[in-house]
């Protein structure tokens, strides 16, 4: 091991001590972590650009080499013995190295590890087909959220479930299910090859990174549309925004064509946030979950997109909810504060109203 390599090494066993979820990295300064969603710096020298150039060179696959050496940014998984894996992104700024790395949580998590409400996010879990679209900004515990739901599967379903993954992040030890994790470029030489095969590999379940495009998203209706359950993540804060994302990937004159398709394919969303916990630090998810119903799907097909949001905040029902409807709940739990309620929401006007047991019917 090199000087470069057991240094960063020692760095990112700190972080993992400390609970950092991201370790920020920029030529010339100390290293930062992300600590309950704030950075902290680390008290240290220094990083260099000569050990952060030596520790990309060293780390990055070979089959990532030129994409680091003609374009200048490249994403890998790194494995630190003893410590854990992690998820690196390392790019150029100003002529200079920077790198942020993200901890791979080795254990797949338990819908009680994460504090989530385990029944509506199992509700879309057993479906047998369509699409299911777990949301939120970047760090917002996507992708462990899935993996929960994922996990839940393999212990209570036989399923063949394929995950394509930019990289993998959990890696499942089949139990009742079968996984094939293809991680891409190591496994596949790129996302959209591993798209195109993926309906002949006999999955039952497709596990997609990322919802980045329009061919991607025709792929997941495909898949939906012949039986199969489509899980993927994409950068969108409400089920409101979430919507309006797919149809961005359609031009205007598909758009009557696009809404027949997601009436038809989509099952549900998904979307998160981490609020700050009111007791012993951290962080708790508050959702905002919609199950595409015949209600939701007729909308969605006669165009009232908008009407969408009126029934999540006004309803009852169980399986769909808005952010203030959980917020609400987690704020009578005592799991936040009120303030930190009101300022995550996307309606705290409404908020207000609903904390001093005021409701509005649409």
């Amino acid at each position: 091991m090199t000087p470069h390599t057991e240094m960063f090494n020692d760095l990112l066993k700190l972080a993992v001590e400390s609970g950092a979820s991201d370790i920020i990295i920029k030529s010339g300064k100390p290293a930062y972590f992300r600590l309950s969603g704030k950075l902290k710096p680390v008290d240290m020298e220094p990083i260099a650009n000569a050990e952060a150039q030596a520790f990309v060179d060293e780390q990055v696959p070979k089959v990532f080499k030129k994409l680091w050496d003609d374009l200048g940014q490249v994403d890998f998984a790194y494995a630190s013995d003893g410590v854990g894996r992690f998820r690196v992104n390392a790019f150029h700024q100003r002529g200079l190295i920077s790198i942020v790395l993200r901890h791979i949580k080795g254990k797949v998590p338990e819908f009680e590890d994460l504090g989530v409400q385990a029944e509506p996010l199992l509700n879309l879990a057993k479906a047998k087909d369509g699409i299911l679209l777990i949301c939120g900004a970047t760090g917002s515990g996507k992708s462990s959220t899935m993996a929960a739901m994922l996990n839940w599967i393999n212990r209570n379903l036989d399923r063949h479930i394929v995950t394509i993954e930019d990289p993998i992040e959990y890696t499942f030890v089949d139990d009742k299910s079968v996984f094939q994790q293809r991680e891409i470029g190591l496994d596949v030489p790129s996302f959209e090859l591993a798209i195109k095969a993926v309906l002949r590999q006999n999955p039952d379940i497709i596990l997609i990174g990322e919802m980045r495009d329009k061919e991607t998203f025709e792929t997941a209706i495909s898949a939906a549309e012949t039986g199969h359950l489509v899980f993927s993540t994409m950068h969108a804060a409400t089920v409101a925004q979430s919507l309006t994302r797919l149809f961005e990937f359609f031009p205007p004159e598909q758009h009557a064509q696009a809404r027949r398709q997601i009436a038809g394919s989509l099952r549900g969303f998904i979307c998160q946030k981490l609020i700050p916990a009111l007791e012993g630090g951290g962080r708790v998810p508050a959702n905002e979950i919609l199950n595409a119903d015949s209600t939701v799907k007729n909308l969605i097909l006669d165009g009232h997109n908008e009407k969408i949001q009126g029934l999540l905040d006004a309803g009852t029902d169980a399986a769909s909810f808005s952010f203030n409807r959980d917020l609400l709940r987690l704020v009578n739990a005592n799991k936040i504060t009120k303030a930190d309620a009101i300022r995550f929401s996307p309606n705290p006007q409404a908020l207000e109203m609903n904390l001093k047991g005021i409701f509005f019917k649409t």
